[in-house]
């Protein structure tokens, strides 16, 4: 069957497709000054920007967003809010062995600190308590689970192993053959809700937003920064980088991230029927065990959001708006939820996006001072940005500030991520990964020399 029904979706995401948008804040103009200029209206921005605040209620604190708040990764995500800060478990023992045991508890506990934070500042973002599910959609796949969960067994990680007859439990499937279940540690959230709430409580705090304001320099003067914008400057003592996969404004961090396009459906809410076709009783946050994956969620209303497997580079890439919609991978994605959800497959999608994410040859974030340590720089998160970014801007405050703390001593905040290598080395890299991921994926996994060589280097790209 030709995939077409993704035709009709609006093309815009659909968080941000809501009424209950706050109307812009006023442009930054003219001549000002700050303690904490913060560069960036995502979640790494605000988070910076609030905690900031409620450690130094008295601190003038100003953030400067380009666009409209979240209205690059922040605000079309899948909504996954999770604890990890090393971008999954594997992830971090494949790079940070010895440290694992206090980057679980870090992520833990600033997970723990995010829920309370949304609890205290009275944030409506839709939060639903699911847990998350990695389900296995091939044979090998469900290998693969089964020794991951042996090496959660090894670290004390609580989640549940569930075979072919469990999983039916959980979601109703022909591809989903087994999966493992981690009930805590992961909530569904609404993110733009969560950006937008984030924003009240900074201006409740007594910062001020900027929107529409473009930070075209950044410069030491002096004891001072000078942070410079299309219609002014900022002088400022401190200043926090959040600008994700757009082009570096601080130098020592270009190569650290390229921006890699990722695309999504959103369906139609589904009727009674259709939920109970697909059993997603517990409406858990789900990824497949695939190197593409797909991820897929709820929403409050119903809906079914299904995106992932394709990342794209292309050569030379920057942030591009003409990049955000592709009608291939679109028709792709749309024939991979029908083989998904074969009882769906008359359902029409109501959205349809994507945009660029600033994936790090590590997966996970790095922070980096520079300007004699009055500027740090948060990126790298790969897509995984929404609970994690509070850990990571919270770190850079505590460098910002010449803090010794467990965070600002961890091997993944004091070493820099490899760099990307330039064209058009860059991209004949990245395409041979993508393609050899692609060809492990359908070889029952096995990873070939290409990936076989990146894993021993340390270096890493997937969807």
């Amino acid at each position: 069957m030709t995939a077409t029904r993704f035709l009709d979706a609006a093309p815009v995401p659909f968080w941000l497709d809501d009424p209950r948008r706050p109307q812009p804040r006023e442009a930054h103009h003219g001549v000002g000054h700050a303690d904490l200029v913060v560069v960036g209206g995502g979640f790494t921005g605000l988070w910076a920007a609030l905690r900031a605040l409620e450690r130094d209620p008295g601190r003038r604190v100003v953030l400067l967003e380009a666009d409209r708040l979240a209205s690059s990764a922040s605000g079309r995500n899948g909504g996954f809010c999770v604890a990890s800060i090393t971008h999954g478990d594997a992830n971090g023992r494949a790079r940070w062995p010895a440290e694992m045991p206090l980057l679980r508890r870090l992520g833990d506990q600033s997970f723990a600190e995010l829920l309370d934070s949304i609890d205290r500042h009275g944030i409506d973002c839709d939060l639903e308590a699911t847990g998350e599910l990695t389900v296995a959609v091939a044979p090998w796949q469900a290998d693969e689970l089964a020794a991951e969960s042996a090496e959660l067994d090894a670290a004390g990680v609580a989640h549940t192993f569930l075979d072919e007859d469990a999983i039916g439990a959980e979601i109703a499937s022909p591809l989903a053959c087994a999966g493992i279940l981690e009930e805590h540690g992961a909530v569904m959230v609404n993110p733009a809700k969560l950006a937008w709430g984030l924003a009240d409580a900074i201006e409740q705090l007594g910062g001020v937003i900027h929107e529409r304001s473009p930070v075209r320099d950044i410069d030491r003067r002096g004891s001072t920064i000078v942070v410079a914008t299309s219609d002014g400057t900022l002088a400022a003592r401190q200043v926090v980088v959040a600008t994700a996969a757009f082009p570096a404004l601080v130098k020592r961090t270009a190569g650290r991230v390229v921006p890699v396009y990722d695309y999504v459906l959103m369906t139609e809410p589904l009727d009674r029927d259709e939920l109970e076709s697909i059993g997603w009783r517990h409406r858990r946050g789900i990824g497949d065990g695939g190197n593409q994956f797909h991820y897929l969620r709820l929403t409050t209303d119903d809906r079914i959001l299904f995106g992932g497997y394709e990342a794209v580079y292309r050569f030379n890439q920057k942030v591009d708006p003409r990049f955000d919609q592709d009608p291939a991978i679109f028709a792709t994605l749309e024939q991979h939820f029908d083989a998904m959800f074969p009882t769906l497959a008359g359902v029409r999608f109501s959205h349809r996006w994507g945009g660029a994410i600033d994936t790090s040859t590590r997966f996970a974030a790095s922070t980096t001072l520079s300007h004699r340590g009055q500027v740090a720089t948060v990126n790298g998160f790969t897509g995984l940005g929404v609970g994690a970014s509070r850990f990571f801007a919270s770190t850079a405050l505590d460098l910002l500030d010449g803090l010794d703390t467990e965070a600002t001593r961890l091997e993944m905040i004091t070493r820099a991520p490899v760099p990307f290598p330039p064209e058009p080395i860059r991209f004949l890299g990245i395409e041979a990964t993508r393609r050899a991921i692609a060809a492990a994926d359908a070889n029952e996994g096995r990873r070939g020399p290409w990936l076989q060589l990146l894993d021993r280097l340390g270096l890493g790209f997937d969807s």
